[in-house]
């Protein structure tokens, strides 16, 4: 009897290995999940070119950039350092603060020798999923096939003095605090311009303009309550991040906020509320937005892109860009916002791109695109 305890607990470990290894084997190679790492004196070799980018992927999900960096087919050429920055991010940007959470493999074209693989990497983030698409080459090294990376490119930024030309406006108090925003003196004075409530696939969407009138700055947010027909509410949001919370003088925000839960056909008038709070702001750093057009992305998805250009002299952390659309008689029939995971540094171009749905796009007459930010060094 004394053996037979040792017994059982080597059969259902056997048993719960066997059914891990399974497991593992019926994961496809389409869409990437977590899966183990190869059990000792398995092969781990890449027979396929799907096989070697998902092996890639699991490496790098998991964070093993040696491992990840072992597996590329040039890694000779490429560093280990900049194939993990490539990955991980720099300058405290979005990427920094993000992991892999599943992708997507679609082959393009493939021979005996190499093939192109379209890989979809999807980042789970704080703000929501980030999507990253890559071609990556695959080539065939004997019977193994091997991921080819390409080198990453970071710019070299030369010394330079950027001059300081910005307007800014601090808050004093008597007691030294109230450095963000202090109710202990009147709001600025915000006003909703535009307001239009629309359906959108099984929700609905309210969208607008608001403006701060006043000539000091305000942190502004805009609150929606969606009436029934009974004179009820049926559902409070708030824009949340759809919207340039920090206004200055005379400055215009879009605004968007979502009811995903909320047919339209149930609403009979929306209930709308601004708040606005006095807080310190500068009108730096500047932001230009560049080569701006609507197109079709790899995916087929209409998308806004542009070029972001970081007009001072210090690096924006995370890059938020907020499109407004209008139709030919300047109504707000979209708003679109998206995150830049790539820092924005001095003098340099970040590509970005938006996306609007498509019955919208032969609607779009005309849009305006604006840029808020968050830095490590604020709040």
């Amino acid at each position: 009897m004394k053996f037979l305890m040792p017994i059982v607990i080597f059969i259902v470990t056997a048993i719960l290995i066997a059914l891990g290894t399974a497991g593992a084997t019926r994961l496809g190679a389409t869409t990437g999940i977590t899966s183990g790492s190869a059990l000792p004196g398995l092969s781990s070799s890449a027979r396929t070119p799907e096989e070697a980018v998902g092996k890639l992927l699991n490496e790098i999900q998991k964070r093993n950039w040696a491992v990840a960096y072992g597996q590329l087919a040039d890694n000779s050429n490429v560093d280990l350092d900049l194939f993990t920055r490539d990955l991980t991010g720099t300058n405290g940007s979005l990427r920094t603060l993000s992991g892999l959470e599943s992708w997507e493999l679609q082959p393009l074209h493939a021979t005996n020798q190499e093939a192109q693989i379209r890989t979809t990497l999807r980042w789970s983030t704080a703000v929501g999923p980030i999507r990253d698409v890559r071609d990556l080459n695959v080539v065939r090294q004997g019977d193994v096939w091997k991921v080819v990376w390409p080198v990453p490119k970071f710019p070299n930024l030369p010394a330079q003095i950027v001059p300081v030309t910005y307007l800014r406006w601090d808050l004093v108090t008597p007691n030294g605090e109230g450095v963000w925003g202090d109710r202990a003196v009147d709001a600025p004075h915000v006003r909703i311009v535009s307001m239009n409530a629309v359906p959108y696939q099984n929700g609905s969407v309210v969208m607008g303009e608001v403006v701060n009138e006043d000539t000091i700055p305000a942190f502004v947010n805009v609150n929606a309550s969606l009436i029934d027909r009974g004179g009820k509410s049926m559902a409070e949001e708030s824009s949340f991040d759809k919207i340039s919370h920090v206004l200055l003088p005379k400055q215009v925000s879009p605004y968007r906020i979502d009811f995903p839960d909320v047919s339209f056909q149930d609403v009979k008038n929306v209930r709308m509320d601004v708040k606005a709070t006095l807080v310190p702001a500068s009108a730096d750093p500047v932001i230009g937005i560049m080569n701006q057009q609507i197109e079709s992305d790899s995916d087929g998805r209409n998308v806004l892109r542009g070029n972001l250009m970081n007009e001072s002299g210090q690096a924006v952390n995370i890059p938020h860009v907020i499109a407004t659309f209008y139709d030919s008689n300047g109504r707000v029939i979209w708003v679109s916002d998206g995150y830049v995971d790539r820092p924005l540094l001095p003098q340099l171009p970040e590509p970005f791109a938006v996306e609007l749905p498509g019955p919208i796009v032969g609607k779009v007459k005309n849009y305006h695109v604006v840029v808020n930010y968050y830095n490590n060094s604020k709040s």
